[in-house]
């Protein structure tokens, strides 16, 4: 490939240069002389980098509040196990086992730093037949999915934050006489008909008569118990005897925050200062890893998103910096056969697509602050805008129009001049 030679310049004609201000003026009146097609291009950069703020900010703010959610419950929560006695052949030798005290709740809470706690376990290996007085008997497996029984002290009723959507919880009067009353999660209640408890509605578990007292809406922990039947737990080992190894009793604890590994340290001393070892607590877990592992594939799946909202605004700006190269073929022409040399037409139409990128990169990273700020108000929620996404978001933008600009000052630039002038 021969390289084109080099015209020579003549002696008397001065050196061209191009001084920043004149660079600037042009630059200038080059974005003025369409304005419509400039605010386009704008729009498609205000976009792209407005997308990227946003999308990154709303991540942000949204995962601190999860992850404040999520450390709240996960830090304020003990699970106190039944692993019975430690040698094997011991604990095969009994068919059941119940370690937990009569008055375990009241031990617990006892304990600074404790705030609810309750014991519970499956009272059946299979699903029990449930009904109503009005309706047929209805199988667990094929009429509620999922539908179970659980025996569970009043501490757990408490413990598990719940929201009644009727009625109210039994408490420790109910349990201490061994009486038959149930609370029933809200699926369940309308799976069995039972809107109103004005009427004292009862359920048959197996035959057996439960006097439904209270209809779980919601809860914070334990979200199983939304689908079962839940009976007192003196009730259910004077019916049913103790819980089988299979569906061992656990204790559920509610906690302050911060006291929750002391509480774990304490509670097996707590409820069996002779036997200790039979119970084996739980502490919380550290979120931290977790936490990192989700946000860190969030960050990944949204950042692409908003990567790709980024090329889109740049694929317009380096097709209107084209189009309007091809349009200006003459402007550029004309410049050239008064001496302007190609690195002059190319760094004019550079600083064009840059200056357009900036402006889109400040007018993005604006709107997307607003619109970040407007979801938190509107959630309640607190904004989280990281200062390494907002602040050089309009760099971005310059970044997106010099890259977006290159191709098509590069061709500018390349233009002869008499080429030009015949068009």
């Amino acid at each position: 490939m021969r390289r084109r030679a080099r015209r020579p310049r003549h002696p008397d004609l001065p050196r061209t240069r191009l001084v920043l201000r004149d660079l600037a003026a042009e630059s200038v009146a080059g974005i003025l002389q369409r304005p419509a097609r400039t605010a386009l291009t704008v729009l498609g950069t205000l976009l792209g980098v407005g997308a990227f703020v946003a999308i990154l900010g709303l991540t942000a703010t949204a995962r601190g509040q999860i992850s404040s959610d999520f450390t709240v419950l996960a830090a304020t929560q003990v699970t106190v196990k039944d692993v019975g006695a430690p040698d094997p052949d011991q604990q095969a030798a009994t068919a059941t086992r119940y370690d937990f005290p009569d008055d375990a709740d009241q031990r617990i809470e006892r304990l600074r730093g404790a705030v609810h706690a309750g014991t519970y376990w499956q009272v059946f290996k299979t699903p029990p037949a449930v009904s109503t007085r009005s309706g047929p008997a209805t199988s667990a497996a094929a009429g509620a999915e999922g539908l179970t029984v659980y025996a569970a002290s009043p501490g757990l009723l408490r413990a598990v934050g719940p929201t009644l959507g009727g009625g109210t919880l039994y408490n420790t009067f109910h349990a201490a006489r061994r009486m038959h009353v149930a609370v029933i999660g809200s699926a369940v209640a309308r799976h069995l008909g039972i809107s109103n408890l004005a009427a004292q509605p009862a359920v048959f578990v197996n035959g057996t008569p439960y006097t439904v007292v209270g209809i779980l809406r919601d809860v914070e922990r334990l979200p199983n118990l939304l689908l079962s039947v839940i009976i007192p737990d003196r009730t259910a080992r004077a019916d049913y005897g103790d819980p089988a190894p299979d569906y061992a009793a656990t204790m559920l604890i509610e906690t302050r925050v911060g006291a929750a590994p002391l509480i774990a340290r304490q509670a097996p001393l707590a409820l069996r200062p002779d036997r200790p070892d039979h119970l084996q607590a739980v502490p919380p877990p550290t979120p931290h890893a977790l936490q990192d592992s989700v946000t860190g594939s969030l960050d990944s799946l949204f950042l692409l998103l908003a990567g790709i909202t980024l090329v889109i605004g740049t694929v317009g700006i380096a097709n209107t910096t084209l189009v309007s190269v091809l349009e200006r073929t003459g402007e550029i022409g004309l410049r050239r056969s008064l001496g302007a040399r190609p690195r002059h037409i190319a760094a004019q139409f550079l600083t064009e697509s840059a200056a357009l990128g900036t402006l889109g990169g400040l007018l993005g990273t604006a709107v997307s602050i607003l619109v970040t700020l407007w979801v938190a108000l509107a959630h309640h929620w607190t904004a989280i805008l990281d200062p390494w996404t907002t602040l050089p978001a309009p760099l971005i933008g310059t970044l997106t129009g010099l890259l977006a600009g290159a191709y098509p000052a590069l061709r500018a630039a390349r233009i002869e001049p008499a080429e030009a002038l015949r068009r």
